[in-house]
């Protein structure tokens, strides 16, 4: 049984000097993988070297919407350089938030629009942030389909059952984070329930948003995404061991990863 998780930031202060220790207990539970996901033009280049040092360990470069008011092109160049690299396998975290107020939506968009570009360019997937922006991000998403599809995932999903399934008809992944394992998220359940398995992701978001029973303990890390899994083969009705062979899967399809 071997789990994958998608979303991780360990480049994190929260890690520095103790990622050691906590891949090794994500090896311990199982999780042989975990995608370090990028925020910023820093993020990005610490989440390259991690990748570059642990086997287990891919990445992806970006800024985050609630980053971007004060990113610049020269940034972006770097940006789209190491985008280029093996060990890279997606863009982003990209997306759109209006829950916090740290930069005006305008300017979310049109680094959003650049993300997108260059996933078709360099043919790597999305990584999507969406909070509060569910019409927001669907509208930009429309806009930039190639064949009517849009190669990315909605990462730490909470969102509504129609905005799941606009984003599944264009082939994209939803991905649950500790979130869906919350004791008020019945109605998200609800929704990873309509998402097909096959189309299904997992993630811990670490450091962020440790699942039940650890809610609210810092730092989260990969190891606890096997929470989110046992959550998910209770929603679907099948064993852990089918979740994890079912999502680590799709996680190798969806990074390319052989």
């Amino acid at each position: 049984m071997q789990f994958f998780d998608t979303h991780a930031h360990l480049d994190a202060k929260q890690f520095t000097d103790r990622l050691d220790y906590y891949l090794d207990l994500a090896s311990k539970a199982d999780v042989v993988q975990v995608c370090a996901v990028a925020t910023d033009r820093d993020s990005s280049l610490r989440s390259l070297h991690l990748s570059e040092k642990y086997p287990q360990i891919c990445a992806s470069v970006g800024v985050h919407p609630n980053y971007c008011l004060n990113f610049s092109d020269s940034q972006w160049k770097e940006i789209e350089a190491w985008a280029r690299s093996d060990e890279i396998v997606a863009i982003g975290e990209t997306g759109l938030d209006l829950y916090w107020d740290h930069c005006p939506l305008e300017i979310q968009q049109q680094w959003f629009s650049r993300h997108i570009e260059l996933s078709f360019a360099t043919q790597k997937p999305l990584i999507i942030h969406i909070r509060e922006t569910e019409k927001e991000t669907i509208d930009l998403l429309a806009d930039h389909l190639v064949d009517g599809k849009i190669l990315g995932v909605l990462h730490s999903f909470a969102g509504s059952e129609n905005t799941a399934k606009q984003c599944l008809e264009w082939g994209m992944y939803i991905s649950f984070s500790g979130i869906l394992t919350y004791k008020n998220s019945h109605e998200l359940r609800q929704v990873a329930a309509a998402v097909p398995p096959e189309k299904t992701l997992i993630e811990t978001d670490s450091p962020y948003l440790s699942p039940h029973p650890y809610r609210g303990q810092r730092p989260n890390h990969p190891a606890m995404v096997r929470c989110v899994a046992e959550c998910l083969a209770e929603i679907h009705g099948c064993t852990l061991e089918q979740i994890a062979n079912i999502t680590t899967g799709n996680a190798r399809r969806f990074f390319g990863i052989s």
